[in-house]
């Protein structure tokens, strides 16, 4: 991504992926959060619909401790 227009377009391809709580698309980047139900593989499939692929990438899972 190299422009506002591309941080749109993946920004508006992953709004419609079901269980992302937030998108934080830059250019260059994209962090998301999801409630558990979206993996790697429809994240990668959303993007490409935008026109864009995705070129490396990392997990990052954080669990919060049970009160």
């Amino acid at each position: 991504m190299t422009c506002p227009h591309c941080v749109r377009a993946v920004f508006t391809a992953l709004a419609a992926v079901d269980g992302i709580t937030r998108a934080d698309v830059q250019i260059g980047s994209v962090e998301v959060e999801h409630d558990g139900r979206v993996t790697v593989e429809r994240l990668r499939d959303a993007i490409a619909v935008a026109g864009y692929a995705v070129v490396g990438g990392e997990t990052n899972r954080r669990v919060l401790p049970l009160a």
